[in-house]
Parts: C-alpha cells; sequence; structure tokens
C-alpha cells in the first residue's frame, strides 16, 4: 500500500484532485457571497432597512424600523376582516357574515367557468406548441424560435394584464377574464410540456422514423405516451391555478368573484373580504384534493 501511494500516478491524481477541490470551494464561496450582495441589494432596494416615523401610545412620534413598525398594523388589518362568532348565535353570525352567499354561489361557478375554459384552451394550445418548442423536436431552428418567443411573451405579460388588455378589446364580462388566463396559460404550460418533451426517450422516434413515419406520427406514437403522465400532472394543478387567478382578474372587470373583491375593498367591507377568502380557500383545497384522486388513478396509484 505505501508503494501504491507514492507512485506518480496516484500522486499526481492526488494533486489534481486538490486542485478541483480548491477550485470548487473557491467558486461555491464566489457563489455564496455574489448571492449576499444580491440579497442585501434586493433587500435595500425594495425598502427592507427603511426606517420610518410611528406614533407611540402618549401621542410622541419616533422613528422604527420598517419591519416592526408595520407587523401592529398587520394583526390590526387581519382583526378587522374577522367576524364576531359566538357558540350561542353562530347560526346567526353565520349568516350575517356570509350574508350575500346567494350571489357569491353564482359568481363562483362563473370563477370555476372561467377556469376551466381557460385551462381547455391552455392545455390545448400549450400541448400543440410544446412539441415545436422542445429542441430534440422542433423540425427545424426558425419553428424552434418563434414558438419558444411566443410562449415567453404569452407567459411573461401577467394574466391581470391580459385582462385589461382583453377588457379594452371586448368589454367587462367572463370572455376577457377566459381570453387572458388562457393565452397565460398558454405560455405556462407550452414552457412545462416543452421540458417534460425535452427528457423523453428518442429510440420509439427513432424507429417510428426508419420505419418511415412522418413527423407527426413520430410525436403521436413516440413522445406523447411518455410525457402524458407528466402532462395530466400538470394540467391539474394549472387547473387549481387557474382558479385562484379567475378569482382575482375580475378586479379590472374580467368577471368572476373578483368583483366581490373590489367592491369589498372599496367598502371597507373588511368582514366580506375573509368571507371571500374562506370560499376561495374552501373550493381551491377541494379542487386540489379531487385531482389528486384523479392523477392517481391516471398514473395508476388508485385511490387511497
Amino acid at each position: 500500500m505505501t508503494v501504491l501511494s507514492q507512485s506518480p500516478a496516484v500522486q499526481a491524481f492526488e494533486a489534481a484532485y486538490a486542485v478541483a477541490r480548491a477550485r470548487a470551494r473557491a467558486t461555491w464561496a464566489l457563489t455564496a457571497l455574489g448571492l449576499l450582495v444580491l440579497f442585501f441589494a434586493s433587500s435595500y432596494l425594495s425598502d427592507f432597512f427603511k426606517i420610518t416615523q410611528v406614533t407611540l401610545s402618549d401621542g410622541s412620534r419616533a422613528e422604527r424600523w420598517i419591519i416592526p413598525a408595520g407587523l401592529p398594523r398587520l394583526g390590526e388589518y387581519l382583526e378587522k376582516t374577522m367576524p364576531s362568532l359566538s357558540w350561542a348565535n353562530l347560526g346567526t353570525d353565520l349568516a350575517s357574515w356570509f350574508w350575500a352567499w346567494r350571489t357569491w354561489a353564482v359568481l363562483l361557478v362563473e370563477t370555476i367557468l372561467i377556469a376551466f375554459m381557460a385551462t381547455v384552451f391552455g392545455v390545448v394550445g400549450g400541448f400543440l406548441l410544446s412539441f415545436p418548442a422542445a429542441r430534440n423536436l422542433a423540425p427545424n431552428q426558425w419553428i424552434l424560435w418563434l414558438t419558444r418567443r411566443f410562449l415567453e411573451i404569452a407567459r411573461t405579460v401577467p394574466d391581470l394584464v391580459w385582462a385589461l388588455i382583453f377588457v379594452f378589446s371586448f368589454g367587462i364580462g367572463p370572455l376577457a377574464g377566459v381570453m387572458a388566463i388562457a393565452l397565460h396559460c398558454i405560455g405556462a404550460l407550452g414552457k412545462l410540456y416543452s421540458e417534460a418533451n425535452e427528457n423523453i426517450d428518442m429510440r420509439p422516434l427513432d424507429g417510428i422514423k426508419a420505419a418511415g413515419g412522418t413527423w407527426a406520427q413520430q410525436i403521436r406514437f413516440g413522445a406523447v405516451p411518455q410525457v402524458l403522465p407528466n402532462i395530466i400532472s400538470y394540467t391539474l394543478l394549472r387547473f387549481e391555478i387557474n382558479v385562484r387567478s379567475s378569482s382575482i382578474i375580475g378586479y379590472v372587470g374580467a368577471g368572476g368573484l373578483g368583483q366581490e373583491f373590489r367592491t369589498a375593498v372599496s367598502l371597507q367591507e373588511y368582514t366580506d373580504l375573509s368571507a371571500l377568502f374562506v370560499i376561495i380557500f374552501a373550493t381551491v383545497m377541494l379542487i386540489d384534493y379531487g385531482s389528486e384522486k384523479l392523477r392517481h388513478r391516471f398514473i395508476g396509484l388508485g385511490v387511497r
């Protein structure tokens, strides 16, 4: 062992390993330092270290760090949204809290339908564009470049901005909401689907091509069966996200519960805000539970 450990080959390996380890440590240290600098720069630009003036209990003014100064106000705001509930009058209190439940129920159905329609259009568009957007499946570089740029534009612009554009173009209503969420959904799902396409095994496609299959046949019989479980998983997740999005874009007139959020904020009806939040939270929770069971059925785990 002593002779082996002192051989030129072992000594050269140990020297190269020591150099590689030193280089890796230096790279890690420089990366950590760079991230730390970016963190503090971002914190400074976002007013994380801002000093603000607050009014004390005796009426005097003092300077405080903005985080501890703002936390009491956050608690005060949340306290305003909490309804007064008691066991003795629980039914009456709940009825007073959800006083507009009939209107909210109709708007909730509208919100879910907006999300559903947008998801359908988003899945179709994202699915079709994901194959020319994948580097290993694109017919040529021009189609790859154009498809990727379109998907980037579609998902870079926030769905709320798309909603403003479509409300201006087509007027107030659910149509603007469907188009806004669908366009953003196409960009997001097209990106996710294309990344799944780039991880597939290319040998089935090569076999189909060698047998004389067209590009479309290679995609249909070689790529789609491999990515189908990922597509289902991403689709169900996106539907859940779209439900949340459709409950917000109504704030600019694109239909759904968002218009009730806007009304509650404008009139400072704080308990209405918490009631609407509970409705959205319960809806998303039920959708998440159903999506999990549906996904398990598709991938063969069964329902437990």
